[in-house]
């Protein structure tokens, strides 16, 4: 079977008025994980299928966990904080998910035997030291002083509480500590800079535990009591922003369309593409906004509009919109004007040099671009950008938002699109083509 999909035709008229999106990935692989920790029955509605996700699933599955799929249903029997099962030349493999290799390493913290975590070729070359450090104050050994995968790790008897200063705006770091301090005797106290506050939001609002949080200056500093167990829990999925983003995008860029997309997470620390995308004339509203366990959540409703205007973004909206840049340099495009953005740098060290591939995608494309200092990119834009060429996409390490930003822009900006690794997308989004398909969207 060939290994990639041909696009030559932008998509026409939508066949739906609205779409819903698979559940949210960051809080389905934060679900398994600390479903793990309760001691009981976890019950997930809308749980993320990807493969992600699963891969986080299979992980907890071999540390002792049962896990059962109903038909909405995915139910997860927890064993406690100290009640994981440990074995000799134990491998757990977390396949692309840097989220899951890193908040692993926690649940691991007091494993009594030496456990190796390993991942695909691209998580392979993702950075790990930012784990690393700060699980060794708690009393983990590592065997690997690489900073890469394989990591090999052996936990101890009694993690201690720790202080902690996280520098580099990484929720992962930041999750991984607060789960590691549940399993310290104390009190753990973590300096942080702002980023997605998911796992904060579920210590507080489900498990109730009393985290203190107060910002000072541009950090946040949390205290975390350790050694409390954690009830078991039911959660209802919201959908993705980032998967709802390509639909957003292909919505703004097409003649004369309109779409709901409902139950978006719209959690201010990960929505920041709506933001700035209405900052660059997207017509966007939100509606039946509320409240959920923390999370806001809300329907989406997106127009097509023919006037974008470019932007000279602030780089505080990054850490918000991380991983959408792509999508929003696929907008830039079609603004009129340059469009400057910087301090991006850590498009890098995602599943691929995300950054030096936005880089490359849109020069093949024929659209002016120029990479600047401070990890920085600028755009030339045009109104009325159209594609008629031929574009090939591969060795991009199979990362899945790449595929998927090539595919909206063969859909909304036109040209003859061979795009390889055709079903890499399944590691975020499963139901990506399908969805798209059902919209009207012809993709071989």
């Amino acid at each position: 079977m060939k290994n990639y999909i041909i696009i030559k035709k932008k998509i026409g008229n939508f066949k739906k008025k609205f779409i819903e999106v698979e559940g949210d990935k960051s809080l389905s692989i934060r679900f398994v994980l600390l479903s793990a920790l309760t001691k009981g029955k976890c019950s997930a509605t809308n749980l993320l299928k990807s493969e992600d996700v699963l891969n986080a699933i299979n992980c907890v599955n071999k540390l002792g966990i049962k896990t059962i799929f109903k038909k909405k249903k995915t139910e997860i029997f927890g064993r406690g904080l100290f009640g994981l099962k440990f074995k000799k030349n134990l491998t757990l493999n977390t396949g692309n998910s840097g989220t899951t290799a890193r908040l692993l390493c926690s649940l691991l913290i007091d494993s009594n035997y030496q456990i190796k975590i390993t991942g695909d070729q691209s998580l392979k070359k993702r950075d790990m030291k930012r784990i690393i450090n700060p699980l060794k104050k708690f009393g983990a050994f590592f065997l690997s002083e690489k900073g890469k995968l394989p990591l090999l790790i052996k936990g101890t008897k009694f993690p201690r509480p720790i202080k902690f200063t996280e520098n580099l705006g990484s929720a992962q770091c930041k999750s991984a500590v607060m789960i590691a301090a549940l399993k310290s005797n104390g009190v753990t106290k973590l300096k942080c800079l702002p980023s997605r506050n998911h796992t904060e939001l579920m210590f507080k609002n489900i498990f109730k535990i009393p985290i203190k949080i107060v910002k000072k200056k541009k950090y946040e500093i949390f205290n975390i009591n350790g050694q409390k167990e954690l009830k078991p829990f039911n959660y209802k999925l919201p959908g993705d922003i980032s998967s709802a983003s390509f639909f957003i995008v292909l919505t703004l860029l097409s003649k004369n369309k309109t779409l709901k997309i409902k139950n978006v997470n719209l959690n201010s620390s990960r929505s920041g593409v709506l933001k700035i995308l209405k900052m660059m004339g997207g017509k966007i509203k939100i509606l039946n906004l509320r409240n959920y366990k923390g999370e806001r959540i809300g329907d989406i409703i997106i127009k097509s509009t023919d006037k974008l205007n470019s932007i000279n973004l602030n780089s505080k909206y990054n850490s918000s919109a991380i991983d959408e840049f792509l999508l929003i340099f696929l907008v830039a495009c079609k603004c009129k004007g340059i469009s400057i953005f910087n301090n991006l740098s850590e498009l890098n060290k995602k599943e691929s040099k995300r950054l030096d591939w936005g880089i490359k995608i849109l020069s093949s494309m024929g659209v002016r671009v120029k990479k600047i200092k401070n990890s920085g990119i600028k755009i030339w834009g045009q109104e009325n950008f159209d594609l008629n060429k031929k574009i090939t996409i591969k060795n991009y390490l199979k990362d899945h938002r790449i595929l998927m930003v090539c595919v909206i822009a063969a859909l909304t900006l036109g040209g003859n699109w061979k795009i390889y690794d055709r079903n890499c997308y399944k590691t975020s989004f499963p139901s990506f083509k399908e969805t798209l398909k059902k919209l009207g969207a012809e993709i071989k």
